[in-house]
């Protein structure tokens, strides 16, 4: 066993604010990090041995649970073989084939290491098709540190109030494009005035780096429309939403279709995996087929590949719409027990993820999520985590659920929500 507050003090000798992802070191909530040893379904173990259960669920892709075992034998059998080859490999084959079989308007998909990688990739590809360079992007979505897309992003960057883009060159940022989430008219504002400058939009159909806000009614719809009458790219960031929203994403739930779709988290199983897709004639705008250039010694490697397609054929057989009703129901019991006493509480939820915004307005937006309650929140979770809840250490990101939590959790769960005090 270690103390999680000796291993901190021990990795800021050698890390950056002792972590490798800045939300980790829970500096908004003015505590110091669990360093987890272990996790099995619902729960992880801290490195005192604590039992927790787990709603972060490394941020996303854990849906199946932690360790599930057809994964981690998958696993054990892909590397069993080597962990990488820097050569094609079948498991990417059936990985490539679960994803567009998944997604309506994917001919091709690439795979990559990260999200961050996968957006950067998409810009790449959606620039040389349109021969365009402006983006137009959504106040408070994040698409990972991708310079052009860092300004007014969600996630760590709201969760630390880090002004501007430092470090990122001012003309990098200038054919960024902003308007807020959920904006259709400000959106067409700027494509009356620039709209044939624009080689794309993007965005989380579902926002989920801002806590999570669900598009308003024809958003998406008036916004394939835009890029359709200009001659735009739309690209969604589906690497909180693909697979967690609907086995088919966001897109899917939603009946509106992108040209490219970025992903991340869950295809991976656990590991670090992302990929992007789309119409056959901007996925072959890539090397070798076109002159697009990307390229990832560790991309498809053999052990993510292997883990991704046990994840996939587990969850094309998962029941999304009980999950869905379970976590509607935990996230509206919670807010309840929050409003008997007296504490604002705005609710969005939507599929298997949910927020609880310490504000007593709605949160359609990026300016609305920032009206929140930070000293409530910071109450909330050093209680929540006290109680064994373990939830993300931000106001700015989402309460997840997974297929491995059970009905004993989430009592467990407005136990603790019962017995927190403002």
């Amino acid at each position: 066993m270690h103390d999680s507050k000796e291993l901190f003090q021990k990795a800021r000798a050698v890390i950056p604010g002792g972590v490798n992802s800045p939300v980790r070191a829970c500096q908004s909530v003015g505590m110091d990090p669990l360093f987890i040893a272990k996790g099995k379904g619902s729960h992880i173990f801290s490195e005192e041995g604590n039992r927790y259960i787990d709603y972060v669920l490394s941020w996303g892709p854990m849906l199946l649970g932690h360790a599930h075992p057809e994964v981690t034998d998958a696993v054990h059998r892909a590397v069993d073989n080597g962990s990488s080859f820097g050569a094609p490999c079948v498991q990417e084959i059936e990985l490539a084939e679960a994803i567009v079989d998944a997604f309506p308007g994917m001919d091709m998909v690439r795979m990559v290491n990260s999200g961050t990688e996968a957006t950067m990739s998409a810009l790449r590809v959606a620039r040389a098709h349109t021969g365009r360079n402006k983006i137009l992007k959504f106040e408070g979505n994040y698409h990972g540190h991708v310079d052009a897309l860092l300004a007014s992003a969600g996630s760590g960057v709201a969760t630390l109030s880090i002004p501007g883009t430092p470090g990122v060159p001012e003309h990098t940022v200038q054919d960024t494009i902003i308007v807020p989430y959920n904006d259709l008219e400000a959106a067409r504002a700027v494509f009356e005035q620039q709209g044939d400058e624009i080689a794309a939009i993007i965005l989380e159909p579902v926002a989920g780096n801002m806590g999570l806000v669900p598009p308003q009614s024809g958003f998406l719809q008036g916004l394939r429309e835009l890029a359709d009458s200009y001659g735009s790219v739309l690209i969604f960031d589906e690497v909180i939403t693909g697979f967690r929203m609907d086995y088919g994403g966001a897109q899917t739930l939603f009946g509106v279709t992108p040209d490219l779709t970025c992903l991340g988290k869950i295809i991976g199983g656990g590991f670090p995996v992302g990929a992007y897709g789309g119409k056959k004639e901007l996925m072959e705008r890539i090397a070798p087929c076109g002159s697009v250039y990307q390229a990832g010694t560790l991309a498809g490697n053999p052990v993510a590949m292997a883990a991704g397609v046990a994840t996939l054929r587990l969850l094309a057989k998962s029941n999304y719409t009980a999950l869905a009703e379970q976590t509607r129901k935990l996230a509206e019991q919670m807010q309840q027990v929050l409003t008997d006493k007296g504490v604002p509480v705005s609710l969005n939820v939507l599929g298997s993820a949910f927020t609880l915004f310490f504000s007593s307005e709605a949160v359609t937006d990026f300016a609305s999520a920032q009206k929140q309650d930070q000293d409530l929140f910071r109450a909330y979770y050093a209680q929540m985590l006290e109680q064994g809840i373990y939830i993300a250490p931000s106001g700015f990101e989402c309460t997840f659920v997974s297929f491995a939590h059970e009905k004993a959790d989430f009592e467990q769960t407005l136990e603790a929500v019962q017995a927190v005090k403002f």
